[in-house]
């Protein structure tokens, strides 16, 4: 491929395939969304889909004005391809495992890879964008702390940046 061509396809303009910017498992995972949030299975997610959406994840006072911001994030109809190069710009720019596991390590100095749990809930709810009793609870049920009380901030930065559990592979 010449340079030129390289560099257009590149930059994104010359039908870039947004399917290369993930492995074929978050594809997969990609799709399961899409196919519970497309609620009326007509190929689209719509205004309507979105509140159905929040509808069943328990939510039943979205505005309208909320739902129309949502869509106005979409440059078209959000068919699955949208729909993935939609994450695609969302992922772009998240912090790499090591920036996340660097932040971590400021309150593991002896290094051991796990963090008291008491520790960082104490942390997460009294620093910068407070986290609530519910989502500390949400965040332990999703990682649980071992039997010592301990969060692997390993697992969980690998989790982030990755989607799977470790031992999962």
């Amino acid at each position: 491929m010449s340079p030129k061509k390289a560099k257009k396809k590149a930059s994104g303009e010359g039908g870039s395939n947004v399917f290369s910017m993930f492995e074929q498992s978050q594809i997969q995972e990609f799709k399961e969304a899409f196919t519970i949030m497309d609620q009326n299975r007509d190929g689209f997610i719509d205004k309507g889909d979105l509140r159905d959406t929040y509808a069943a994840l328990g939510r039943l006072n979205v505005g309208n004005d909320e739902l129309d911001e949502m869509m106005k994030e979409a440059p078209g109809p959000i068919n699955f391809t949208i729909f993935l190069a939609m994450f695609g710009e969302k992922l772009k720019g998240t912090d790499p495992e090591e920036t996340i596991l660097n932040a971590f390590k400021i309150f593991d100095p002896e290094g051991t890879g796990v963090l008291r749990g008491d520790d960082i809930k104490y942390h997460l709810m009294s620093q910068a964008d407070k986290f609530t009793e519910d989502e500390i609870n949400q965040m332990f049920s999703n990682f649980p702390l071992d039997v010592a009380g301990n969060l692997d901030y390993k697992n969980l930065c690998y989790v982030i940046t990755h989607g799977e559990d470790k031992e999962q592979e």
